[in-house]
C-alpha cells in the first residue's frame, strides 16, 4: 500500500469512487450526522461542506463522532487479518469450506464471504477456483500427462476439472488460433460519445473492442480470418455493446470470445466482477486472480485486454489512489469512471 501522503481533495475524490483500496488509510467523517465511514462506504454521499477527514477512527471518535453500523470502519484492520488468513489457508491446497473459513477467522460465514468479497472481489470458492485454474494451467505446461496435471493442480478428478474450465471466458481458441483460420467475423465501427468504436465478434461473442481503430487493425490482429462488414444477427450484438459503452454498468450478459493464460483469464474474470462504480488496484487484482505476488502481472493481463469496457480495465487504479494509463487514453478512462459513479 502506497503510504504517501493524501490530501483532501484526493480523498474526497477515493469517496466518490467508494474506493476499497483507501479503507484504513484514512476515515471520512460526516458532522451533520454525527458519524465517520469507511471511504468505500456505500451510504449515500453526504455534502462536501459536511464532511471532515480524519486519519484513524479513534481521530474521529476524540472529535465527537461514532463509527458508522453499516460499514464498520474500525473492522477494517480485522477484515484485512481474516482475509490474508483465508489465503494462506486456501493457497495451501487443501480447499477449506466457507465454514472452516468463518471458523478460522473469528466470523460467522455469510459475514466472511461478504467481508471477502468486498476485498478480492470473488467470493471464497470462485477464488479457490480461479487458483486452481491457474495451477491447472501451469501443471498442464509442465506434464506430458493431463491427468497427472489435472490432480497437481488440486481437482478430485477429470471430471471436475472439465466442468470448472469448460465455462471460462476462454470458450475456445476460435479467432485466436492461427490468426483466425477458419472464422468468420462480423466488425462494424460506430460513432460514440467517445470516440469511433471499432466492434468485432464470432460467432461465440465479441473478441474485440477499442476505440479509435479500423479494419486495418483488426485485419492485423486476425489476418487469417474472413472480415465481414455488419450482419443481422451481429446488429442486435452491436445494439446490446454500444447500450454498455454509452451507459456503462452490468454488462455479464454480452457473450465474449476472449483467449489468454489461465492466469490472465482469471483477471478478467476479476475485472467482471468489480461492480459499477467502484475501483480495484493490480494487487486486489493479483489476488482475486489466486497470485497476490503476481501484482505486474496483473498489470500486463490488464494491458492485453481486448475487449474495452465489457472487461473493465478502466476500473483498475494505481494503489495510490491515482487514475493510472489507459490503452485509449486517460481522458475516457476518466470519463466511463464517472458515469458509472454518476449511474
Amino acid at each position: 500500500m502506497n503510504d504517501g501522503p493524501i490530501t483532501d481533495d484526493s480523498a474526497w475524490d477515493a469517496v466518490l469512487r467508494r474506493d476499497r483500496a483507501f479503507d484504513g488509510r484514512f476515515v471520512t467523517g460526516v458532522l451533520s450526522t454525527g458519524i465517520y465511514c469507511r471511504p468505500s462506504c456505500a451510504a449515500r454521499h453526504p455534502a462536501r461542506a459536511n464532511v471532515r477527514f480524519f486519519a484513524s477512527g479513534e481521530e474521529a471518535r476524540a472529535a465527537g463522532l461514532r463509527a458508522c453500523k453499516r460499514c464498520r470502519p474500525d473492522d477494517v484492520a480485522r477484515d484485512e487479518a481474516a482475509v490474508h488468513a483465508a489465503i494462506d489457508a486456501i493457497r495451501s491446497g487443501k480447499d477449506p469450506s466457507l465454514a472452516a473459513l468463518g471458523a478460522l477467522t473469528g466470523y460467522s460465514p455469510t459475514h466472511f464471504q461478504r467481508v471477502f468479497k468486498r476485498a478480492i472481489g470473488l467470493s471464497p470458492a470462485a477464488y479457490q477456483r480461479a487458483l486452481r485454474q491457474e495451477r491447472a494451467g501451469d501443471a498442464l505446461a509442465a506434464s506430458a500427462s493431463v491427468t497427472d496435471a489435472v490432480y497437481a493442480a488440486g481437482y478430485s478428478g477429470p471430471s471436475r476439472f472439465y466442468e470448472e474450465t469448460k465455462g471460462r471466458l476462454g470458450m475456445a481458441p476460435s479467432a485466436w488460433a492461427k490468426g483466425g483460420e477458419g472464422v468468420t467475423i462480423h466488425w462494424a465501427v460506430v460513432p460514440t460519445s467517445m470516440g469511433d468504436m471499432l466492434v468485432a465478434a464470432t460467432d461465440k461473442g465479441v473478441c474485440r473492442l477499442s476505440f479509435n481503430e479500423d479494419e486495418g487493425e483488426l485485419r492485423r490482429r486476425f489476418p487469417r480470418a474472413e472480415l465481414v462488414e455488419g450482419g443481422a444477427d451481429f446488429a442486435k450484438l452491436l445494439e446490446q455493446v454500444v447500450a454498455a459503452v454509452e451507459t456503462p454498468g452490468d454488462c455479464a450478459h454480452i457473450p465474449l470470445d476472449v483467449k489468454g493464460t489461465a492466469f490472465q483469464e482469471a483477471c478478467w474474470r476479476a475485472l467482471r466482477e468489480i461492480p459499477a462504480g467502484e475501483t480495484r488496484t493490480y494487487a486486489q487484482i493479483a489476488a482475486a486472480a489466486g497470485n497476490p505476488q503476481a501484482v505486474r502481472a496483473a498489470g500486463s493481463a490488464n494491458a492485453r485486454n481486448n475487449v474495452a469496457v465489457l472487461i473493465p480495465c478502466h476500473r483498475v487504479i494505481r494503489t495510490g489512489g491515482e487514475l493510472g494509463g489507459y490503452a485509449y487514453g486517460p481522458d475516457i478512462k476518466r470519463e466511463l469512471l464517472r458515469r458509472e459513479a454518476d449511474g
